[in-house]
């Protein structure tokens, strides 16, 4: 799999590199936390040290969470109970104290891809939230029965809200659902498409906002 490494000792990250490699991983090394943010999508899984020079890992890590479910294993000398507890917290599937012993570490990837990985149940492809109605499938929307039309990207916002109808989705991950980078997307974008999204529709009461964090398609 394609392993993030965020790692600013160069002795550490050349033995992780090679070891990774050498058991059949695709390896890319960073040494900063904002080229964390910026590659997570090129990425099968991250491998996080906290100690990196431009930004904490434990805040990378929470801006990491805000938009992607990327599996996270922090790697890490914070050894402390609190550290490791925030880190859990904060969205990391593993947390391993260094020095770790090489045949673990592999082991825990192991078992956090698999987690990661295993099916789910098939999510509903057809959403209705009172009389509106979003087929994700056939990408059509329709509110009393009759067909609203929206641009590609008013159906993709909507649709990332109605994928997850009654939860509460933040607008960096919408941002990098539809626009492909929340941290390069325009966040005026956002709200100019939502604002045509509640007048087309004609229901302001089924698109919720939440001050301060992002939005919510149903109750």
């Amino acid at each position: 799999m394609r392993v993030l490494l965020a790692e600013d000792d160069d002795g550490v990250a050349g033995a992780l590199t090679e070891a990774l490699y050498d058991n059949g991983h695709q390896p890319a090394r960073v040494r900063r936390g904002e080229d964390v943010l910026a590659r997570h999508r090129q990425a099968d899984l991250l491998l996080l040290d906290l100690g990196l020079p431009d930004l904490d890992g434990l805040e990378v890590l929470r801006k990491l969470r805000a938009v992607s479910a990327l599996p996270v294993v922090v790697l890490t000398a914070r050894g402390d109970e609190r550290s490791v507890v925030r880190g859990l917290r904060l969205g990391a599937d593993d947390y391993l104290v260094k020095p770790v012993r090489l045949a673990e570490l592999l082991a825990r990837i192991e078992a956090v891809t698999r987690r990661a990985t295993a099916p789910a149940a098939p999510a509903p492809r057809t959403v209705r939230v009172a009389d509106v109605e979003v087929d994700l499938d056939a990408r059509r929307v329709t509110v009393g029965g009759a067909e609203v039309r929206l641009t590609a990207k008013e159906f993709e916002v909507l649709a990332a809200l109605a994928a997850r109808a009654g939860t509460a989705v933040s607008r960096q991950q919408l941002m990098d659902e539809v626009w492909g980078d929340a941290f390069l997307a325009v966040s005026r974008s956002l709200d100019v498409h939502l604002t045509q999204v509640r007048a087309k529709l004609g229901r302001p009461e089924v698109l919720t906002t939440i001050r301060g964090f992002g939005y919510r398609f149903g109750d």
